[in-house]
């Protein structure tokens, strides 16, 4: 009972963290798209991992958050279900998405209240690693899939160095900050840590993790792909260069999987 208490008490800060949020989301290079080269990558990875969208085939986009990848999925073909937390990120998405195949509501990535079996496509962005609880968050969306339906989580570690060269990276980052004029500490960042320090992924949100939840959840074909550099090439040009190394040094990636047939 403790731990249920905990995780919706949770749930309310991580709302909150995104209302607040909310109002400079689609400001920030790495949130809302801000070239044409940046939608044709994204377009790119999502067509890469998905596949073939099918006549009136159906996508739900979980913390769909101001509406930007349900756009990206809704261009590609889909129906799209947008499902938020937040009402004021809603608020945001539901001006820009005005005309599309796109229904929003307010609701919980680890208990959409979907019927079993109704959707063809699960994406995510940056949702993974504040999830309370993983494991039942995946379950859920199995359950939603149809079978043969794939599941799409793009993510990132922010906590351990990208493998390779990311440790280098990190400490040229610091280096080339020191020299820098770095944007003032957001006024969020003590919020934001302290949501870290009680998610599941606390000690960092690793891809290899994310694939063995998603086995145990019944998935498979699981591909983990850190091949995202066309995406953060062109956000990076909106970025100083010392946010661009700190963005490189951390390990993105999207991880796709299937369900069974």
């Amino acid at each position: 009972m403790t731990t249920l208490h905990h995780n919706l008490s949770l749930k309310d800060e991580i709302r909150d963290f995104w209302s607040m949020r909310s109002e400079t989301f689609d400001s920030m290079p790495g949130h809302e798209i801000f070239s044409s080269e940046e939608r044709q990558a994204w377009l790119a990875l999502f067509a890469r991992h998905l596949g073939r969208v099918a006549p009136g085939a159906k996508a739900l986009d979980l913390a769909s958050g101001t509406g930007v990848i349900s756009l990206l999925l809704a261009e590609l073909g889909y129906g799209v279900t947008g499902l938020d937390l937040s009402e004021a990120m809603l608020a945001r998405a539901r001006a820009k998405t005005a005309g599309k195949p796109i229904r929003l509501y307010a609701g919980d990535a680890e208990d959409t209240l979907e019927e079993s079996d109704s959707y063809d496509v699960v994406a995510t962005r940056h949702l993974v690693w504040t999830l309370p609880d993983p494991p039942a968050a995946f379950r859920e969306w199995h359950r939603v899939l149809k079978p043969g339906g794939r599941v799409a989580i793009v993510d990132v570690d922010m906590t351990n160095p990208r493998p390779g060269n990311g440790k280098a990276l990190r400490a040229l980052a610091k280096l080339v900050k020191r020299w820098s004029t770095p944007k003032p500490p957001a006024p969020y960042a003590a919020a934001h840590a302290e949501i870290v320090s009680r998610v599941y992924f606390s000690q960092g949100c690793r891809p290899e993790e994310v694939a063995r939840l998603l086995t145990e959840a019944g998935f498979v074909d699981i591909v983990i792909d850190r091949e995202l550099g066309a995406i953060h090439k062109a956000q990076g040009r909106f970025m100083p260069l010392y946010q661009r190394l700190e963005r490189a040094s951390q390990d993105r990636f999207i991880v796709s999987a299937r369900k069974p047939e």
